[in-house]
């Protein structure tokens, strides 16, 4: 849902996530009436303007008249439009149309830093929004069997809002419908909306087989069956399409093989359509012989066998690692889980896991440590975050993981290098989207002296911040049980608790408060930067939180406060809470201390960006410098992106790697409007900070 409100400068359009978009508009009019506009929307309005100016941003303009299309991209050449009908597609972080009729100019600013669209006079335009966020409509009642969840996920593509190639767009696949376990009961509605695509996937009656099927088949929109049969088929009789896969355990290979051969074929052909963009992956095509015309207007089944008949495996290594996978136990209690796993187009795979020795978990955090001169903590000599009582460890293990760059746990035990999924999490979601389009509320917390420093930076950091998006900034210290139960009940956005954590909870000035003792929690997400915060973390999300970042045992202060302070940088800056710890984390030698329970793919604020971005440096001998680009996203896979400079205008999909070249003077000036977190030398900085700071 979109909400929008006039503002002294043009627009401000939110969704209920309170991703905004703003649109600065000269000589604004509000008009009761406008043009249509034949896309998927959420809200429209309309009014005259003889200037509109919003972020630099990806800009397909279409002739309405003659069919003509222009791409505006980081060439900073100006388009002229001469009058004719017009529509312009622009990718920010709230999908934003604009219609008009006349002419027009279409350019950005030296800096890429806007895009502005001018016209020789007040015009009529429309403006149209569509949010990504979304929530269930309906719920589905299935037995838990592994029929049932075969019938489940049968229906649950009946969020997809398309067919074929086009599914690819993930502003075009709704949020899966809800699961409930009981007699099976599927709602008229589901039903209707459900498209009949011609395919099949029959899996063994097991409920591993039908949950690691569950990507797949919902992705194919296939129906899915369950049969006494060893060995899994996927069929698509109207093509012919008799595909044996092998058994488990290499059943879930295949499933993710087949997953990423489908989907990003279909963001390839997908730009045969009427409405495309000229991806720097389309010559891929070539290479292995598919003729994207034909094959985006077969039927989904005939798509689907000239996908299995391609050499994708000659291609495969040119797109982008698969972004979310998640490592489940297929007992009945996790059959409702389902819908969350695959909103985003999850892998499922079967929980694998080994003990850790402490040796060993050493060398793991080693391995992750990003200055290989680093010095190593001081035998405990520096002052611990466990205070004088013992704190509760957790016993972590070391997950055999698979394809994907963000993992969750959907099983027993407590491994590293995943999130820790907390089944809650996913239905409190729901419960946080506001429509009022209020300030993001943060809350510091201080309730120990020695941990100031970090206290003041995070502060800093959250305010300075609160500059660029609509940041409501407390900052607290020595909070008694009572006053920070208060705060736990009391809505906020997110909460960074700088303290102590013992076996008897957090603690404050007059005692230990235990999370699992408060009535609800109202905070979205949190940060217990404190010893052995896992549990009281966990009971957070239990008690009604999305998500937030923990620690196992005890952690020292000074590196206490370096993952601190990184992840507040990152998390307001768009990263994932997940990705925001990996990089924070990373700053310190024991950083597999730090883990994130909940949802961990939830993201707090927008990325400046639209889509979080990493850079890696590294100076030639010859004095040059190569910047690796990369989004981060788990929530746009398949989305398109451009870097905004001069010598590098290719369009790429979300997710693929960009090495760019610069000398010094170069570089610096695209770190200066880069707003991004940069690996330089191993170590972890700000682009501005790297920029101003440092001496290349």
């Amino acid at each position: 849902m979109i909400e929008w409100e006039e503002t002294e400068s043009g627009l401000r359009v939110f969704d209920r996530t309170k991703t905004e978009v703003s649109i600065d508009t000269e000589g604004w009019t509000h008009a009761d009436a406008g043009y249509d506009i034949d896309r998927p929307l959420d809200e429209t309005v309309s009014g005259y303007v003889s200037e509109l100016r919003v972020l630099a941003a990806l800009v397909k303009v279409t002739d309405l008249q003659s069919g003509q299309e222009h791409e505006h991209g980081a060439d900073s050449e100006p388009l002229t439009l001469p009058p004719s009908e017009y529509l312009l597609d622009i990718s920010l972080n709230i999908k934003l149309y604009v219609r008009f009729s006349g002419s027009a100019t279409v350019e950005k600013t030296d800096d890429f830093n806007e895009l502005y669209v001018s016209f020789p006079e007040p015009t009529l335009v429309t403006f149209g929004f569509r949010s990504r966020h979304e929530e269930p409509v309906d719920t589905i009642t299935i037995p838990e069997t592994a029929d049932g969840v075969a019938t489940a996920v049968s229906h649950l593509s009946s969020s997809h809002k398309t067919t074929g190639s086009m599914r690819s767009y993930p502003s075009l696949r709704g949020h899966p419908p809800r699961v409930e376990l009981g007699s099976t009961d599927i709602p008229d509605a589901v039903v209707d909306q459900r498209f009949d695509v011609g395919i099949e996937l029959a899996v063994p009656d097991s409920l591993k087989y039908s949950f690691v099927a569950a990507p797949l088949a919902y992705y194919l929109q296939a129906e899915m069956s369950v049969e006494d049969r060893r060995m899994p088929v996927l069929r698509a009789p109207e093509a012919g399409v008799e595909y044996q896969l092998a058994p488990l355990p290499g059943f879930q290979h295949e499933v993710a093989d087949l997953l990423r051969r489908v989907f990003f074929l279909d963001c390839l052909v997908r730009n045969a359509a009427e409405y495309s963009w000229n991806l720097s992956e389309l010559s891929l095509l070539d290479d292995v012989g598919l003729d994207s015309e034909a094959a985006y207007h077969a039927s989904p089944a005939e798509q689907l066998a000239t996908y299995l008949d391609t050499p994708y495996e000659r291609i495969d290594d040119e797109f982008p690692e698969w972004h979310l996978a998640f490592h489940v136990d297929p007992s009945p209690d996790r059959i409702e889980l389902l819908p969350y796993l695959l909103n985003n187009l999850g892998l499922v795979y079967l929980p694998e896991s080994t003990d850790l020795e402490k040796d060993e978990l050493l060398n793991k955090s080693i391995d992750d440590f990003y200055r290989g001169n680093g010095s190593r903590p001081s035998n405990g000599r520096e002052p611990t975050r466990a205070g004088t009582g013992p704190v509760k460890s957790v016993d972590r293990r070391d997950p055999v993981l698979h394809e994907g760059r963000v993992n969750g746990w959907v099983a027993d035990g407590v491994p590293i290098d995943v999130f820790k999924v907390v089944p809650q999490a996913y239905e409190n979601r729901f419960k946080y989207l506001d429509n009022d389009g209020g300030d993001i509320d943060i809350s510091v917390i201080l309730n120990d002296e020695e941990m100031v420093d970090e206290h003041e930076s995070v502060a800093e950091i959250y305010k300075r911040r609160a500059k660029q998006l609509p940041l409501d900034v407390t900052v607290r210290e020595h909070l008694s049980k009572d006053e920070l139960t208060d705060v736990f009940e009391s809505s906020h956005d997110f909460v960074h608790y700088i303290g102590h954590c013992e076996e008897g909870g957090l603690r404050c000035r007059n005692g230990n408060l235990a999370v699992s003792n408060i009535e609800e929690s109202n905070v979205q997400t949190f940060f217990l930067n404190a010893c052995g915060s896992y549990y009281e973390g966990r009971d957070l999300i239990e008690k009604g939180s999305v998500a937030g970042a923990v620690t196992f045992t005890k952690v020292l202060n000074k590196q206490a406060a370096k993952v601190g302070v990184a992840f507040a940088q990152l998390l307001v800056n768009g990263f994932n809470i997940d990705l925001a710890l990996r990089f924070a984390r990373r700053r310190i030698m024991m950083g597999k201390d730090y883990a994130v329970v909940g949802d961990g793919t939830h993201v707090l604020t927008q990325a400046d960006n639209r889509f979080p971005v990493l850079l890696t440096v590294d100076e030639r001998s010859d004095g040059s410098y190569e910047m690796t680009h990369e989004l981060l996203s788990v929530n746009n896979n398949g989305s398109i992106y451009q870097i905004f400079h001069e010598d590098y205008e290719e369009f790429r999909l979300q997710g693929t790697k960009q090495t760019l070249e610069f000398n010094r003077d170069e570089l610096l000036t695209f770190l200066d409007r880069a707003k991004a977190p940069v690996i330089y030398d191993g170590e972890l900085y700000w682009s501005e900070e790297l920029g101003d700071g440092l001496d290349f």
